[in-house]
């Protein structure tokens, strides 16, 4: 590994009267190098969103602890994760009258590749330096409008629907999984794994500027504080995942 991984998570409940995002880090006992980012934003009734989540990150800390290259690929195991995750969440909604569902975002990484995948609108942002290289695409129907060139960007986001979720793990359609991935990961790489709470508040030159001047729990702090004053008293929760690799 030609970089030493630096990296953090953190959350704030906002104004909301309980936390549902929930987020982890998990590092492999088996194979060197290795983790598993997760983050998840629940939704449903007054505990199913954060029951959701949690199930989320209890089934992708399960299925990671299982997990080597050798016997499966990157892609393959985060579609697990997503599909188990998916079928857990139906379950507890047929045995209770709650409508739990969740947002996901993962990211695995090796010495020589990451990978991610994601699924509603929480987002991953990829840097390299302060300039962003990429983010996930929401499933949302403002997104889905604008790629199908039926609205523009503006009129998408005035749009009523703007931020209905196309696609969620705990719905009656199996989720829409989008994916993404980086060969040879260099110290100028840095990502960032962040609910709605957090990126409702930036536009992705600030965030990769913050990323790029401070080390990630200090570049967490600024980004919480600011995401509170913006919300002027009406924020979500808001949670993050930062990872900076640095030179070893």
């Amino acid at each position: 590994m030609k970089f030493r991984v630096n990296a953090c998570t953190a959350q704030h409940i906002g104004d909301r009267a309980e936390q549902q995002d929930r987020v982890a880090i998990f590092r492999s006992e088996q194979v060197a190098g290795c983790m598993l980012a997760i983050l998840a934003d629940g939704m449903g009734g007054k505990t199913g969103g954060a029951l959701a989540a949690q199930q989320v990150l209890e089934t992708a800390k399960n299925l990671f602890t299982e997990y080597t290259p050798r016997a499966m690929e990157a892609e393959t195991l985060l579609r697990n994760i997503a599909y188990e995750a998916h079928t857990v969440i139906k379950l507890t909604a047929m045995s209770s009258e709650k409508e739990p569902h969740s947002t996901m975002v993962l990211l695995l990484l090796r010495a020589d590749r990451i990978d991610w995948a994601h699924i509603g609108d929480s987002r991953l942002y990829h840097f390299q330096g302060p300039d962003l290289a990429s983010r996930t695409i929401d499933h949302t129907f403002a997104e889905t409008m604008v790629r199908e060139g039926k609205l523009n960007p503006e009129e998408a986001r005035r749009h009523r629907l703007a931020g209905v979720l196309t696609s969620a793990l705990g719905g009656q359609k199996d989720p829409e999984i989008s994916f993404g991935g980086l060969d040879y990961p260099s110290q100028n790489d840095r990502f960032l794994l962040c609910t709605d709470g957090i990126w409702a508040h930036f536009n992705e030159r600030e965030l990769g500027h913050t990323l790029q001047a401070y080390e990630p729990r200090k570049a967490a702090e600024i980004i919480t504080e600011n995401a509170r004053a913006r919300a002027k008293g009406h924020g979500d929760n808001a949670s993050m995942v930062i990872i900076k690799l640095d030179p070893r």
